[in-house]
């Protein structure tokens, strides 16, 4: 199966050893450590009025989504440097710069990569998040628009994409 750049997941290896190294504690120790909670709470009797009993089956549930999640993304992940884009447009794995309205007083940088990014040294935003999806495929001076929360426009001009090299 050929994966567009949209649906791939650019990781370090770090990040990538980070993040299975969750999924497997997740899938092994934590699986057992709540269905044990669970089984002690429902010892406990009534399950309509238990806390303890909500509260752990909640948390289970938070628990099973988040092994979802990340098996997904460790599916569709991409280990090690993020190719440079033959064409010069904008594209996930890159450290984007842009200029709000058009004002190149008025910028902002980031990383456009998956939220599950390893880093902290830069702002990350998810090429489908509205910024993201806006940018991407755009080159250096091009203007693109994306949407705000409030469902009005937002114009940026694409002042620098290059590779993230960590």
């Amino acid at each position: 199966m050929t994966q567009t750049s949209e649906n791939v997941t650019w990781l370090t290896q770090e990040a990538y050893n980070q993040l299975k190294a969750e999924l497997e504690h997740l899938s092994g120790p934590a699986r057992t450590e709540i269905a044990a909670k669970i089984a002690a709470a429902r010892e406990e009797g009534d399950l309509r009025e238990n806390g303890g009993y909500h509260a752990a089956k909640e948390e289970q549930g938070k628990q099973e989504l988040r092994v979802r999640q990340l098996t997904q993304l460790l599916e569709n992940a991409q280990v090690g440097e993020a190719p440079a884009s033959a064409d010069g447009a904008v594209a996930p794995g890159m450290v984007v710069t842009i200029a709000f309205d058009g004002d190149e007083d008025d910028t902002m940088t980031f990383l456009l990569a998956s939220r599950e990014y390893a880093s902290s040294d830069i702002e990350t935003y998810s090429p489908q998040s509205p910024l993201g999806s806006g940018v991407i495929g755009n080159k250096v001076g091009q203007d693109a628009q994306y949407e705000l929360p409030n469902g009005k426009k937002a114009s940026v001009t694409i002042l620098k994409a290059e590779p993230y090299n960590g």
